[in-house]
């Protein structure tokens, strides 16, 4: 079993007005040394493969149909082996332990 970890972010160049209101958010909070910021997508998707090269082609073709707009946006990925580790709540955080970083 594979793990897909997959960054989508915007272009260098495109607009990204909810970077902007996230910058102007932080500022407004007192972050005076904030002086861009870019928002984007994170995703993880387990794969029940084993085939590194044949789960990097699904994750290619998942991201260029459906995952990212390559009009504006770009994407990059790693592959993590799950072998052996339980895959039970792999995909979820805990919140409360998030939020006290």
């Amino acid at each position: 079993m594979l793990l897909a970890k997959i960054h989508v972010t915007l272009k260098p160049g495109v607009l990204d007005p909810q970077g902007e209101a996230v910058g102007k958010g932080l500022r407004a909070m007192g972050y005076g040394g904030v002086a861009a910021v870019r928002v984007g997508k994170y995703l993880e998707i387990m794969l029940n493969l084993d085939d590194r090269e044949g789960a990097g082609r699904q994750v290619e073709e998942m991201c260029r149909r459906l995952l990212a707009n390559p009009v504006i946006e770009e994407y990059r990925y790693s592959l993590e082996d799950l072998a052996g580790v339980s895959t039970e709540g792999t995909l979820m955080r805990d919140a409360t332990k998030a939020s006290q970083r």
